[in-house]
């Protein structure tokens, strides 16, 4: 990989010769966990200025109309999240001369609180080819990481690393984006929420679309015309709040769905209508399918999707379970499809046999998809690449909680184009959450479970003992899982929380988590729930069979202790009442506590006799741990999931919430 450093440039062509579509990655890490950051995306033309505000993508315009430029959101990685942005750059516009790439902080916060701020780029195969870290960011609360440029027909890449004390509003208003004025943007609010459309009417309207091709060739971009006040997004279909009320005579009707699963009695039956559930949908949904097919390399085009696809190999032809196609100027991206599902195993000769078919055909990609979570460091099967080929065929990962993911974030909250494209979705997502699909995501903890939980009991574990790390693995997929699933009820950003001081190598971190739960028997993980005061500590503790879910909250920086517990309880007033509340104080010794049951009538209770300066409070719930390794009533899984819901819905959600950001922007970027 290439290192870049601060001003420097190189041609992308001397790289790779696959960056037709690139990957940018842009990444920090945080002692605390919860430092974090937005990207944004520019487009400028020759007066080194944006064509118009529809020219600036950011958290509320994260996607363009033509698949150019496409915000896929934060990942986790080893060290931190980064934040990922797919580029098409062969269907930039031709008008458009540079790429701006920066990234911008909230609430008064800067780059220089932030550990390993970098920016990465790989190519269409996942290869990386740089990598710029930005040293001394100091207090800039917006940072310019850095730029792709035109020269002589190629596009060469700067790093600038330069920083605005102004914030996301001097970047863009440099680069002549319009941004709002607030107060005119408060006292306008019908200009800035996006209208529901309720899915039957929509429906009715557009219901000829579901036969018809939706992923037509796009259209030569046209620059947008420039509009005297910013544009608010384009009216997009979401799943209505409350569904009508059926007209079903009792409740042993049932609707009927396209895609039925009652019937299906054999894992092959699942694989193969799962598969092709998924990529018709795929097809149909543009949106949907350019997601899902974005990080993976894909260029933005008309998609085409296959089954029952027959490819020679010597004596024995192979048969993926689909393929994916993409066209785009005369060009053809291809990726076959291999499918588990209930729980299956990918099997590593499958895979290598198909990656090795992709290499032979020119094939750009290999997509697994099951209900198991890929980890950074740990890949579910291990292939190897021969060299000497010239075309690289990239591998890559899906969960099928990630497809459940995507979809309740586009039906649920961000909106698709019309109707017919809603109701399609609807049905894929209760297809994929009927108890008979076969497509719940990770939902087994493996077979070291039993004998680590049973040697944690009779203290015979010991630290080094692989079957630890093995547990250790799973339960960070079990909680990547959370996070994905949370996220897409919420319509949040919810990343697990990785701090900085527990290092970047995945498999010495979890080593060490290993060791831990040797000594101690516990498995402790953090997530940050975007909007929320603080971070989601949750903490099985095997030797006791508990599971506990916290937060902590700081303390307010006026007012009098009392005002503070006082208001805490009332905010409290509907959480339950074993919830435990714990003063937080400065040093090592721990300061009161109590249930809330007792501090209702008693607020001062939670306050320190000593005089001690309170520096925050813990807020705890407890609940018994299943002890199975599935998902069953009695499984470890559902027992996290049930607490991490529970600790959520009745107690983070009365809190003191950090503002959220609108969904639509302050900044005058026109969607449509």
């Amino acid at each position: 990989m290439h290192e870049m450093t601060k001003g420097s440039n190189i041609s992308l062509s001397s790289l790779s010769t696959d960056v037709g579509s690139a990957m940018v990655s842009l990444g920090w890490s945080s002692p605390t966990g919860e430092g974090d950051a937005d990207v944004s995306v520019l487009l400028l033309a020759s007066g080194g200025k944006v064509r118009s505000d529809a020219d600036f993508y950011f958290y509320n315009n994260p996607v363009a109309p033509d698949g150019s430029v496409q915000l896929l959101g934060k990942a986790p990685t080893a060290g931190g999240s980064e934040d990922r942005i797919t580029f098409d750059l062969t269907a930039i516009p031709s008008d458009v001369e540079r790429i701006v790439v920066a990234a911008s902080r909230d609430e008064g916060a800067g780059f220089g609180e932030l550990d390993d701020v970098r920016i990465s780029l790989a190519d269409a195969s996942g290869e990386g080819l740089l990598r710029y870290s930005v040293e001394d960011a100091g207090p800039v609360g917006a940072l310019l990481f850095g730029e792709f440029y035109r020269r002589s027909g190629d596009w060469k890449f700067r790093a600038i690393g330069q920083g605005y004390g102004t914030g996301l509003a001097g970047l863009a208003t440099d680069f002549g984006v319009d941004i709002d004025d607030a107060a005119e943007a408060e006292s306008e609010p019908e200009a800035s929420v996006e209208t529901p459309v309720s899915v039957e009417t929509a429906v009715v309207e557009a219901a000829a679309a579901v036969v018809e091709r939706a992923a037509p060739e796009p259209a030569a971009a046209v620059p947008p015309q420039a509009d005297p006040r910013p544009r608010t997004a384009k009216k997009k279909i979401t799943l209505p709040k409350v569904a009508k009320k059926s007209l079903a005579e009792n409740d042993a009707w049932r609707t009927a769905r396209l895609f039925p699963a009652p019937a299906l009695k054999s894992d092959r039956e699942r694989e193969t209508r799962a598969t092709s559930v998924l990529l018709s949908v795929m097809a149909q949904v543009p949106e949907f399918g350019r997601r899902l097919t974005a990080g993976f390399g894909a260029p933005a085009g008309r998609m085409e999707t296959f089954t029952e696809v027959t490819l020679p190999n010597g004596d024995s032809p192979r048969r993926p379970d689909g393929v994916i196609r993409v066209e785009r100027a005369g060009k053809l991206w291809t990726a076959l499809v291999e499918t588990k599902t209930n729980g299956n195993a990918l099997k590593q000769d499958q895979v290598q046999a198909y990656v090795d078919i992709a290499a032979r055909r020119g094939y750009e990609a290999v997509i697994t998809l099951s209900n198991d979570v890929e980890l950074d460091g740990s890949p579910l099967v291990e292939v190897k690449t021969d060299g000497r080929r010239k075309n690289k065929v990239a591998l890559w990962h899906l969960s099928w909680a990630e497809v459940t993911h995507q979809a309740q974030m586009l039906i649920r909250h961000e909106g698709v184009a019309n109707g017919a494209h809603a109701w399609l979705l609807q049905e894929l997502l209760h297809y994929l959450q009927h108890e008979n699909s076969g497509c719940h995501g990770f939902q087994n903890m493996g077979p070291a479970w039993v004998p680590v939980r049973k040697g944690i009991d009779d203290e015979t574990l010991c630290q080094g003992d692989e079957r630890a790390v093995d547990v250790v693995e799973s339960w960070e997929r079990l909680v990547r899982q959370v996070c994905l699933r949370l996220g897409g009820e919420l319509g949040q950003k919810v990343l697990p929380v990785q701090r900085a001081r527990r290092g970047t190598d995945p498999q010495a971190r979890r080593a060490a988590l290993a060791d831990r739960l040797c000594l101690d028997g516990k498995l402790d993980a953090e997530l940050r729930i975007e909007g929320t005061p603080g971070v989601l500590a949750l903490c099985a503790d095997l030797r006791t069979g508990k599971l506990r879910t916290s937060i902590e909250i700081p303390a307010p920086e006026q007012g009098y202790p009392l005002t503070w517990a006082k208001r805490l309880v009332r905010q409290l007033d509907e959480a339950p009442a074993d919830l435990h509340v714990e003063t937080l104080v400065d040093g090592d010794v721990g300061g009161p506590r109590g249930t809330l049951e007792r501090l209702r009538p008693e607020p001062a209770d939670i306050l320190p006799r000593n005089g001690a300066q309170i520096t925050g409070f813990r807020l705890s719930l407890f609940r018994g741990m299943g002890h199975a390794r599935g998902n069953a009533e009695s499984g470890f899984i559902r027992s996290v999931d049930d607490s991490v819901d529970r600790f959520h819905t009745q107690v983070v959600v009365n809190l003191d919430r950090r503002a959220p950001r609108p969904r639509q922007p302050v900044v005058g970027a026109a969607v449509g």
